[in-house]
């Protein structure tokens, strides 16, 4: 009968490679440097690819006394940006041994139970987002290990934020618009009371505030079409010269305010230019397409998840916010002519 095989250790490593067993533990932990030489490390690497070795996560864990598990908090499941959020979090967590569990904020899609029970013993650190900060008192989740997504940095709950340069997307639709001529603007905000939509407020105010003979409106809308569409007829028809330009807080208010317009008869760009922000499939799927700001998702994600590592493992998180880029496409063009 044929012996079944049997699965090397990190004894064997250290046999295959001529080091200690501890050697081989800082080498494949990635706490080598400083205390093994760079040629060790390469040979305990080499080592365990020939002999194909796996570390037994299970029982480092219970050595470490962590699950390696990550709670990320967001405020809805069914949103498309969150969904990208989630996946370039998970990506990077695979690639370290770790799981990412899903929380929905009970202001997102609907109330939500503790999924641990007792979070703090359940979990080795937070991911959430500013819009969902609400849930993280409910499961006690900022008694962890936090890093907080789009949150002011000098008022954070969190070890770490991240965050979009959401500020720059505000300046490049501003600029755009103005470059185009445009004077007269609706400012169709998120009726959300967050950081990150703060900063689209204040952005949009300051840089047309330099700007002699400008106008801004400001309509709050919640983040359904539907909302936005009324929200955005009521502006529209609001005694005074009407705006030429709709700036929105994200793609779904951009969309209630293209519905708006041809309920009033007026055409999108020729009548109302209008502008989104997150460059959601969406965006290239109403006519014409959605001139916005490119948000990489995935990308914000990876970044949280990197620095909520960093915050585990005693490092800085790395420093900047990410880039974001306008997207010009057919909703926008110079006002009518008066």
């Amino acid at each position: 009968m044929a012996r079944a095989s049997t699965r090397p250790t990190s004894r064997d490593v250290a046999h295959a490679a001529g080091v200690s067993q501890a050697a081989v533990s800082l080498v494949l932990g990635g706490k080598w440097r400083g205390r093994v030489s760079e040629q060790t490390a390469e040979r305990v690497r080499e080592a365990a690819h020939r002999l194909g070795y796996r570390p037994n996560l299970a029982a480092r864990n219970l050595r470490l006394g962590r699950t390696r598990t990550v709670l990320l908090v967001v405020p809805a499941l069914t949103t498309e940006f969150f969904a990208g959020v989630y996946t370039g979090a998970a990506r990077v967590a695979a690639e370290h041994g770790f799981g990412v569990v899903l929380y929905p904020s009970p202001q997102g899609i609907g109330p939500a139970r503790d999924p641990f029970g007792s979070a703090q013993a359940a979990l080795d650190g937070v991911i959430a987002s500013s819009m969902a900060a609400d849930a993280l008192t409910a499961i006690r989740g900022d008694q962890l290990p936090l890093v907080m997504l789009d949150s002011d940095p000098a008022g954070s709950l969190g070890a770490a934020t991240v965050n979009l340069d959401i500020a720059d997307g505000v300046r490049q639709v501003t600029e755009h618009l103005l470059g185009l001529g445009h004077r007269r603007f609706l400012h169709l905000a998120a009726d959300v009371s967050s950081w990150t939509f703060d900063i689209r407020a204040r952005g949009l105010d300051a840089r047309l505030g330099a700007v002699p003979g400008t106008d801004v409106r400001r309509a709050r809308a919640p983040l359904t079409i539907e909302g936005a569409l009324a929200a955005a007829q009521t502006a529209l028809t609001a005694p005074g010269p009407r705006p030429t330009a709709v700036v929105c807080d994200d793609d779904n208010l951009a969309a209630g305010a293209y519905k708006a317009a041809r309920r009033l008869g007026l055409r999108v760009p020729d009548d109302l230019s209008v502008t989104g922000l997150d460059d959601l499939a969406l965006a290239r799927a109403i006519d014409p397409e959605l001139t916005t700001v490119r948000l990489d998702a995935e990308l914000f994600g990876d970044r949280g998840m990197r620095a909520l590592l960093a915050v585990l493992e005693d490092r800085t998180p790395p420093a900047g916010d990410i880039p974001v880029h306008l997207v010009v496409r057919g909703s926008t063009a110079p006002p009518p002519a008066i």
